[in-house]
């Protein structure tokens, strides 16, 4: 069980540090975005880069809608899927 002990603990130590990454890149993201909006530009480059901040259109089904005005069709496209969730508490 000691093993598991220390899985643990590293495990938790390194989601720690992932965060914080996360966090240290979700940062430098927006400081760019920042520079770009303030610079009226979507496109960046130097010497080894090209950052690109560019609006995007997608289409997306709205299931919500569909299940609430069209149940019975919303019922035949239905796919039921099962996953195993890891979660450390």
């Amino acid at each position: 069980m000691a093993n598991v002990n220390e899985m643990v603990k590293e495990l938790r130590e390194l989601t720690r540090m992932r965060e914080e990454l996360e966090a240290e890149i979700t940062s430098l993201q927006d400081g760019l975005k920042a520079v770009m909006t303030e610079s009226d530009t979507d496109e960046i480059s130097g010497v080894d880069y090209k950052i690109t901040w560019k609006m995007v259109q997608s289409s997306r089904l709205d299931s919500t809608k569909l299940k609430k005005e069209l149940p019975e069709i919303a019922e035949q496209y239905m796919k039921v899927t099962e996953s195993r969730r890891f979660l450390l508490v």
